[in-house]
């Protein structure tokens, strides 16, 4: 009689992961264009909505390594499908990794604040790290900063604001049943 191991991973937590990465580049991507480019109020918003998504799916599937995978999954869209620059890849990285560690130290995926932690941490890490690998590529002309500064700050608002909209949303989506 063989005994079948069981996976890590199901396929459906396998395929929502997919899946909300695929709905957050292309929700921030339509939100850019329904708001005519990247001015602040579609900033805000881009990343308001990114890091709800970011919150629902790490509160539907509360493993190690969800947002890592999510992560690379969202970067595979972007780079593949929308033209995205491979110089984002080490700073999101980074940030999932981040992330996937304070989950750990402050007590494990399964925590009700896992979510929260994991999505804050990969933010403001991934966020920071970007601001180096721009300041890297800008080192010859440094007041360009200037004016990436405020971009991310306002990228950074919104997405404190989709930690709340976050916690909003996971509670309506176990009162209706979607989320334990």
């Amino acid at each position: 009689m063989t005994s079948l191991k069981k996976r890590y991973w199901e396929s459906r937590e396998l395929v929502l992961i997919g899946v909300f990465a695929a709905a957050a580049k292309l929700s921030s991507l339509l939100i850019a264009l329904a708001g005519g480019g990247m001015n602040p109020v579609s900033l805000v918003a881009k990343n308001l909505v990114f890091t709800t998504l970011l919150i629902v799916l790490l509160t539907k599937i509360p493993k190690a390594g969800t947002l890592l995978l999510f992560t690379a999954v969202s970067m595979i869209v972007s780079v593949c499908l929308m033209g995205g620059s491979l110089t984002l890849l080490p700073a999101a990285l980074l940030g999932a990794l981040v992330g996937e560690l304070f989950v750990k130290l402050t007590g494990g995926a399964a925590t009700a604040w896992a979510p929260w932690v994991a999505a804050g941490m990969f933010d403001v890490t991934g966020k920071g790290a970007s601001l180096i690998v721009s300041y890297l590529f800008l080192r010859e002309s440094p007041q360009l900063m200037s004016v990436i500064i405020p971009i991310v700050l306002l990228g950074y608002a919104g997405s404190l604001a989709g930690l709340w909209f976050g916690w909003k949303t996971v509670g309506e989506l176990r009162h209706a049943g979607f989320v334990r």
